[in-house]
């Protein structure tokens, strides 16, 4: 369990199935956060780096995170699957304060009338998975097909290939969503510091794994784009990411080590 305490469990049993070399280190992130116990159930990945089959008796999809939360009146847990889903639930029900107010005073429910604080959440809570995260992926498995197992005179093969995609999709589209992710950060309402507002929201701790993985591969730097650096090493020095990272380290057995920090 952690070791957190918040009026605001209201009784809830909350579980984390833990994927290693995963995302969902930014879920336990979260619950660090809000100061909520939580028990972490750590699977480890197959040979081929897919998830074992057992995860799939927790969600048909078998994949990581997945989040448990058990009501005190409730008859079966809520069984959350994708991190944005996670996210929402997790802070509309434990941690209002991690989602930005919808409405001015006297504007509620008016088309048109949004806090800009609330429209940015819910853009963000949907473009990092949807948007840049495929970008990432894509790039990841070009560097396995790079390593792909083949004899010595046929490995220039998915070189070529995985080298013309990485050019003319990964590189294109990083050289598209940073500078704008970049602008969007620096013109937040509180000049930067978050991409919603004047506090930490579920949208910065959605960001911040995809933004890790960009770091080194951008690369992101106190040069090229130091908003979106800086962002990401003042959410990796805040008290309850480490307190994740320890956390994470404890269950799985291994040093967490983030995406920002591996060598591509």
């Amino acid at each position: 369990m952690s070791s957190g305490s918040n009026d605001n469990q209201q009784g809830a049993k909350i579980t984390v199935y833990w994927l290693t070399k995963s995302r969902g280190q930014r879920i336990i992130w979260l619950l660090e956060e809000l100061k909520l116990e939580y028990e972490v159930k750590v699977f480890e990945r197959d040979s081929e780096m897919r998830a074992p089959a057992l995860l799939k008796n927790i969600h048909p999809l078998g994949k990581s995170p997945i989040v448990e939360v058990l009501g005190p009146a409730a008859e079966k847990p809520v069984v959350l699957a994708e991190s944005g889903t996670i996210i929402e639930y997790l802070c509309e029900h434990f941690g209002p304060g991690m989602v930005p107010q919808r409405y001015p005073e006297g504007k509620d429910d008016v088309i048109g009338g949004e806090n800009e604080a609330w429209l940015r959440y819910r853009y963000l809570m949907h473009y990092a998975e949807g948007s840049f995260m495929v970008i990432m992926i894509v790039g990841l498995i070009m560097n396995r097909l790079r390593d792909a197992p083949l004899p010595f005179f046929l490995k220039f093969l998915p070189r070529m290939i995985a080298d013309k995609v990485d050019e003319g999709f990964v590189s294109h589209e990083l050289k598209t969503h940073l500078p704008f992710l970049e602008n969007y950060l620096s013109t937040s309402p509180n000049e930067g510091e978050f991409f919603c507002g004047p506090s930490l929201s579920g949208a910065d701790i959605n960001m911040l794994f995809v933004l890790e993985c960009a770091t080194p591969r951008a690369p992101l730097s106190e040069t090229s784009y130091p908003k979106l650096y800086s962002f990401v090493r003042r959410m990796q020095a805040r008290e309850a990411y480490k307190r994740a990272s320890e956390r994470v380290t404890e269950a799985s057995g291994e040093p967490y080590v983030p995406f920002s920090d591996l060598k591509t």
